[in-house]
């Protein structure tokens, strides 16, 4: 099956696809560096939401990486039959990534909400692909009962979490809840993905 096939990069077959996402949470600061960790191994295509674009720095984004954002979800699409960007998102993609992910992202995908580009992708994925997250908010924000519940939501969906780390956060608080750094982020997708293979 073409959607599915393995695809190993030290063999010589095809590089992974792999899909980055970025919700509204300050770590999106971080996400071009995410993006320049996996170009190295991956094809990469981006997306991001409209509250994470305040914390992008487009620039410094890899210049063959293509950064999808709400506008581009109907752009292209005129009649029946014209391709949605959400679908051709989740056929290309061999896994996804979400990092950061939002509280309020996370909350979306627990609910089955899909009301922007990302969260199009997220309802509409095949879940026999590989998908993980990375969340990044408040500690507060971590230990509230609601996110204990939404974890065991997406958990039940097989999507793979890798977990908050404990620092200085943006609001000046100490605690859980800052995103890995985006070096284990990758380094976490590649092993798992190069197991499997």
């Amino acid at each position: 099956m073409a959607e599915t096939e393995s695809v190993q990069v030290s063999s010589g077959h095809k590089r992974p696809r792999i899909l980055l996402a970025a919700s509204g949470s300050v770590a999106a600061i971080k996400f071009a560096n995410l993006c320049h960790c996996f170009c190295e191994w991956a094809e990469v295509k981006a997306v991001a939401t409209r509250a994470s674009l305040h914390f992008i720095d487009r620039a410094s984004l890899p210049k063959d990486v293509i950064l999808y954002t709400d506008e581009d979800e109907w752009s292209s699409w005129s009649k029946i039959g014209d391709s949605v960007l959400h679908i051709e998102l989740r056929r290309w993609a061999d896994i996804m990534v979400i990092a950061p992910l939002s509280a309020n992202t996370l909350a979306k995908i627990a609910g089955g909400l899909c009301d922007n580009l990302l969260t199009c992708i997220v309802r509409a994925w095949d879940y026999s692909k590989p998908f993980f997250i990375a969340p990044a908010m408040n500690t507060f924000m971590w230990t509230n009962p609601f996110t204990e519940r939404h974890l065991m939501s997406i958990d039940e969906l097989g999507i793979t979490l890798i977990p908050p780390v404990s620092k200085r956060l943006a609001c000046g608080d100490y605690g859980n809840g800052a995103m890995a750094e985006p070096s284990l982020i990758y380094s976490s997708v590649r092993l798992f993905f190069e197991s499997r293979n």
